[in-house]
């Protein structure tokens, strides 16, 4: 008789990854991971102590997968801000749940909107803002929420079907009101 496969972190990991891409946060239980995972719940609370615990590891292991968006080589536009925010959006259309998962609902790790986005000591938010002239360590703050403002908002509008325009049009919208913001 062949050795029953058990049951590991990873593969929970990945089969909560799944679940959340396709349904949403709110879909994820230990019922429905079981039976994305192909097991019963018992594995799930062998592994981990509480669901609580699982949806911290799945929150990471979904800014991981974030972060991985930022490292594919987007070319849209020269202006500052524009590649970064297009990816971002890309990012919310593509994978609305764990972009809501991710940028809309609270974590318990208390990770906040911008470490996500700045990548940790990848520093995508500092390295854009370091390519705008004219502006000092000491305007970064205010010119980030302006432009995160329009970014995130974009998204926002592009997940929700709020917001129906093409992407040589957002690349447009963002450089303009980029211009406006710093320039």
């Amino acid at each position: 008789m062949p050795r029953k496969q058990s049951v590991t972190k990873d593969m929970l990991l990945d089969a909560a990854f799944d679940l959340v891409r396709e349904k949403g946060r709110e879909e994820l239980s230990a019922r429905h991971l079981a039976e994305k995972a192909g097991c019963s719940t018992q594995p799930i609370f062998r592994i981990y102590s509480n669901m609580g615990e699982l949806n911290n590891d799945l929150f990471l292991k979904c800014a991981d997968y974030f972060s991985g968006y930022f490292e594919l080589d987007s070319n849209y536009s020269d202006v500052p801000f524009v590649n970064f925010g297009m990816t971002f959006i890309s990012f919310a259309k593509n994978e609305p749940n764990i972009f809501r998962m991710l940028f809309l609902q609270e974590n318990d790790l208390n990770k906040s909107t911008y470490d996500l986005v700045n990548g940790g000591s990848k520093n995508y938010v500092i390295n854009e803002l370091k390519r705008i002239k004219g502006i000092g360590t000491s305007d970064y703050e205010s010119v980030f929420m302006r432009v995160w403002l329009v970014i995130h908002g974009t998204a926002c509008m592009m997940i929700r079907n709020e917001f129906d325009i093409s992407e040589k049009d957002t690349v447009n919208l963002l450089e303009d009101m980029f211009g406006k913001i710093y320039g």
